[in-house]
């Protein structure tokens, strides 16, 4: 099982949960895992066609990468919402 940090608002939505061991071969399969353990998570990283969403970056292993990065047992996966704003 892969490791997911979590960072706010993300955490909340998971019972407060800043990390998480899922199941998944790929970084969708594993926010899929997310999304049926804590449905509060629903919607907030895949849009509805699976994809990581604009606004939020995902990491495996410090690399940022898309929903179809493969995953393996011993990864790490950090979700961030990305800071946007400023002038």
């Amino acid at each position: 099982m892969s490791v997911v940090i979590l960072r706010a608002p993300l955490k909340d939505l998971a019972g407060g949960n800043h990390q998480l061991r899922l199941e998944g071969a790929d970084v969708r399969a594993v926010i899929r895992s997310l999304e049926s353990s804590w449905p509060k998570t629903s919607g907030w990283v895949l849009d509805d066609q699976g994809r990581v969403r604009q606004h939020v970056n995902v990491f495996l292993n410090g690399e940022r990468v898309r929903e179809d990065a493969k995953v393996g047992p011993d990864d790490t996966i950090h979700v961030l919402a990305s800071i946007t704003g400023g002038s």
